[in-house]
């Protein structure tokens, strides 16, 4: 498993992460037994950082992933979360409702500090400069009271990403929906203001929402219509050609070396097995090519968000 310097963390971070929101039951059913398999058959393959958060399953996640890591396995990965969002819309960027939140996570993972802390999709706060003040003064805080080792921010308008780390001293930002076959604006527009302030960056969502797989995002999905039309042709282009778009997809996420860390979600072990096969299989060059000629049309096109 490739190791990242994550920013100036000093962590050295796995290229493939763990992303815990299955393990909140938000996408089926899945036992004790089958996401414990899963975590640990990932720290076993050299994934070394896991991320949840208090609104997966309104903390279900955190529980999950809390008895997974017990018996010694803890201290083998760094453990991500994210407060301030506790619903689908339901969101508490306050000072108290950011601590009270924290305070949850860290007695639902069982740890007294977890290594990475955000505050989770800032783009649906009503007021951006309270976040940048209240809210990062209330991280700092959790921070020197050694309840999180490093802290940050998340959220999709690549934008106001760039805002929260010219504006606060963050350590750590996770970026979703931004680096994958159809988006490389994480790379190409913020990498940049973000190394320049030795921020630590991580994808997150490299399949994009659902919109690089065979079922297509969920009928709730906010993107124009012609970006879910033009990735269901690129979709039936790769099932044409005998695999799977989300199988490239990977490939193609993962291959942005200049990110420290792709996370994508597993909560079984054979989930997680085709996305490390994806790490470790040669990309076939001429579909990629034919898949981006499809995507160009949509290329970097975004939606609103928050």
């Amino acid at each position: 498993m490739e190791r990242r310097p994550l920013g100036t963390t000093g962590l050295s971070v796995s290229a493939l992460g763990l992303g815990g929101a299955a393990f909140g039951q938000q996408y089926g059913a899945v036992s004790d037994a089958e996401i414990t398999d899963c975590v640990r058959t990932a720290i076993d393959a050299g994934v070394n950082l896991i991320d949840t958060a208090a609104y997966y399953g309104r903390g279900a996640s955190e529980e999950f992933l809390g008895r997974a890591l017990e018996g010694g396995w803890r201290e083998q990965v760094f453990v991500q979360t994210k407060a301030c969002r506790l619903d689908r819309a339901v969101f508490d960027f306050t000072p108290e409702g950011t601590r009270k939140c924290v305070e949850g996570s860290l007695k639902r993972l069982r740890t007294e500090c977890v290594d990475v802390l955000l505050a989770h999709d800032i783009e649906f706060a009503t007021d951006y400069e309270y976040v940048f003040n209240e809210t990062y003064r209330t991280l700092q805080d959790l921070k020197n009271e050694g309840k999180a080792r490093f802290i940050g921010m998340s959220c999709y308008p690549l934008g106001l990403l760039k805002r929260a780390v010219e504006r606060c001293d963050l350590d750590v930002v996770i970026s979703y929906a931004h680096g994958h076959l159809a988006d490389t604006t994480l790379v190409t527009e913020f990498l940049p203001a973000a190394a320049a302030r030795g921020v630590g960056v991580i994808n997150a969502s490299p399949l994009a929402m659902g919109l690089l797989t065979n079922q297509g995002p969920q009928p709730w999905f906010p993107g124009p219509p012609e970006l879910i039309a033009t990735c269901k042709r690129a979709a039936d282009l790769c099932r044409a050609r005998g695999t799977d778009i989300a199988f490239l997809g990977m490939q193609f996420a993962l291959g942005l070396t200049q990110v420290p860390c792709t996370l994508t979600g597993a909560a079984r072990r054979g989930e997680l097995e085709l996305n490390l096969r994806a790490m470790t299989t040669p990309v076939d060059g001429s579909l990629l090519a034919e898949v981006l000629e499809v995507l160009a049309p949509v290329r970097d096109l975004t939606w609103k968000s928050g």
